[in-house]
């Protein structure tokens, strides 16, 4: 059992709310109680001192990209990027062919460890690896599982580079993980594709059967740019979301990112079948795609980084004012609000509650060492967040009931020895994809 004392508890899922004061009592991995006095008399385990810290649940990045982990500050020649295609073709398309096992293991432990560090206890991710698919969610799963973060994972059906043979191998592998994670504690698998225009028609066949064997669900960029749009009128002659209807791909525990160029009867049609919907605005500026103008139209909005890290504090700071910038009505409250929502993804695949500290929850939580320097109240807890929260005030987590990080330590892990390899197998993958031709 352990026991934060005389903590401020702050909600992060609406109903928003502010209590002072309190004890936080957490066994195994759920809270059994959050109130003044809660702790007192119990023997825990460990109890942990909360006077001027904030707790709150753990944040949610609704899509990430492990594969990208080793890609920062990446030197390698490419040509022009005008477009977005040329930036997958340049950039990400090499990157991901220069992955193997060692490469895919470590972009996955220095994800998850960015991840922890800045306050985010789950993490949807999206794999790719064309020259390594059998086997490599399990690897993905590893490293997060050392770490100790929640996440689901899934690899990117596609037929980019190797036709029918590369769907086949990405839907068999989606398949077996999906089937398999299930006996695992932190890690569940989803069913993914990459794009609507590199997914034939026999690709999505075969990945609505993967989801209903598994009970899995999709998840799949759409409308990323005008390109996948523009294919799916020329070669099918249908709306995208329309081609994913005609499968069975639209579910409740489906997931469609970015989104940028679906039109309203399509966010409508998403709305209807209760399909998760994920906003990812620091990737959509830096691919220089657009803006999602039918935002706020989406019921079940999420919010994701794309792969650029997994900081939810930056991503939603960003998304908010992204968002002004371009005319939205949307405040700090709405932004917030989204980011929790992933935590209603997270119950499609996980057993229990998530998102709120209170009794009966999963006890997956920040402790926050936020000193406001205003009144912090359930009226204007989004604008602190937004405002004033940020990565550096992470201080401790916990995810299903363990300190995965204390003090902004991580217990019996040598992050130094970790982040020197990843280094060094980082400049392995550089050199390799820099003899790829786009």
């Amino acid at each position: 059992m352990i026991v934060i004392k005389k903590t401020r508890v702050m909600q992060t899922m609406p109903p928003f709310g502010i209590a002072d004061d309190v004890d936080v009592v957490i066994k195994d991995d759920i809270i059994t109680a959050v109130g003044k006095g809660a702790g007192d008399g119990l023997k825990a385990d460990k109890i942990i001192d909360g006077m001027n810290k904030t707790v709150t649940a753990g944040n949610v990045c609704g899509h990430h990209h492990y594969y990208s982990g080793l890609s920062r500050g990446m030197l390698i020649s490419a040509g022009p990027q005008d477009d977005f295609i040329q930036v997958l073709k340049e950039w990400w398309w090499r990157l991901d062919r220069g992955l193997d096992e060692e490469a895919t293991y470590y972009s996955s432990l220095i994800c998850s460890l960015d991840a922890i560090a800045a306050g985010t206890t789950t993490c949807i991710d999206h794999h790719a690896s064309p020259n390594y698919i059998a086997n490599s969610l399990d690897t993905i799963a590893k490293g997060m599982e050392e770490v100790g973060v929640r996440g689901t994972t899934c690899y990117e059906v596609t037929d980019r580079n190797f036709g029918m043979k590369e769907v086949e191998a990405g839907v068999e592998e989606n398949l077996r993980f999906a089937k398999d994670a299930k006996s695992r504690k932190l890690v569940r698998g989803m069913v993914g594709g990459h794009a609507p225009f590199t997914i034939p028609d026999e690709g999505l066949r075969m990945m609505a059967e993967a989801m209903q064997e598994s009970g899995a669900g999709l998840h799949l960029h759409v409308a990323e740019d005008k390109y996948d749009v523009v294919h799916s009128h020329h070669h099918y002659n249908m709306d995208i979301v329309d081609r994913l209807e005609k499968f069975g791909l639209l579910t409740d525990n489906s997931l469609l990112v970015h989104g940028l160029y679906l039109n309203a009867a399509e966010i409508e049609k998403i709305n209807s079948h209760g399909t998760f919907f994920a906003h990812n605005a620091r990737s959509n500026m830096n691919n220089h795609v657009g803006y999602c103008q039918n935002l706020q139209k989406v019921k079940n909005l999420i919010i994701g980084t794309d792969g650029c890290g997994g900081n939810m504090f930056e991503e939603l700071k960003l998304a908010f004012f992204k968002h002004k910038d371009e005319g939205g009505s949307w405040w700090p409250g709405d932004f917030v609000t989204a980011l929790a929502r992933g935590n209603n993804l997270v119950e499609k695949y996980f057993d229990g509650k998530f998102g709120r500290v209170e009794k009966g929850y999963k006890a997956d939580l920040n402790i926050l060492d936020y000193r406001s320097p205003t009144p912090l109240v359930a009226d204007n807890s989004s604008a602190h967040f937004v405002w004033g929260m940020s990565s550096n005030c992470v201080e401790s987590v916990m995810v299903d009931g363990k300190l995965v990080m204390e003090n902004r330590q991580f217990p019996g892990i040598d992050v130094s020895a970790i982040y020197a390899r990843a280094a060094k197998v980082a400049r392995r993958v550089w050199e390799k994809v820099d003899t790829i031709a786009p």
